[in-house]
């Protein structure tokens, strides 16, 4: 694995912009990788789009082992950590850029390189907060993913038009409480509908 944390150029939201918004897959999206998933988006302007998945774990891989592989801190400091933290998930973020890391977390850490998605929420993608999240002061809460989706410049517009996605609006306890296989049902509820009733909307399209 070879980790890389920088935030790549992100556009500011413009009239329009789902910036600090979900995006919830439809049943029968064709595209496998990104069947029942739940986006935040967390840049979104003329330049295109930027999400990280918040919804699929990477089974093989724990916080821990990202500890050890970017050699952050003693390895027995690490071997130390409590399992709530060296266990913490890692979210598959996306297809693009499967090597870089991404933190979504709390306003209440904020670095010169904290880029705010919402007032509530920040992303981060430097050693300094990954540090912070094993051995404090750790935000009060947070997400972190390798990898993330892109779109280019219309190119979501387009695919929400094509039905391909549902957009939920924030929600904090999606993204950091509500538990990872619960969070794709939880998004559709938080628009009244669910995985049932859209699967026969769908048919009827």
């Amino acid at each position: 694995m070879c980790l890389e944390l920088s935030l790549p150029h992100l556009t500011l939201g413009g009239m329009n912009s789902l910036e600090g918004q979900f995006l919830v897959a439809m049943p029968d999206m064709v595209d496998e990788r990104f069947a029942e998933s739940v986006i935040l988006i967390v840049g979104h302007g003329s330049e295109g789009a930027m999400g990280l998945v918040v919804n699929h774990e990477l089974a093989e891989v724990r916080f821990a082992d990202i500890l050890d592989e970017l050699d952050l801190g003693d390895p027995d400091a690490v071997i130390r950590l409590p399992d709530s933290i060296r266990e913490r998930a890692v979210m598959r973020g996306g297809p693009v850029e499967k090597g870089r890391g991404f933190v979504i977390h709390s306003a209440d850490y904020h670095s010169s390189n904290t880029y705010p998605v919402t007032d509530d929420i920040g992303l981060t993608a430097t050693l300094d907060i990954l540090k912070a999240m094993a051995f404090g002061p750790a935000p009060n809460a947070y997400l972190f993913a390798l990898g993330c989706c892109g779109w280019s410049p219309g190119q979501l517009e387009a695919e929400i038009g094509a039905n391909g996605w549902l957009t939920a609006p924030f929600d904090r306890d999606l993204l950091f409480s509500v538990p990872v296989e619960q969070r794709y049902e939880h998004a559709l509820a938080s628009l009244n509908i669910t995985r049932a009733s859209l699967s026969t909307e769908a048919g009827h399209g």
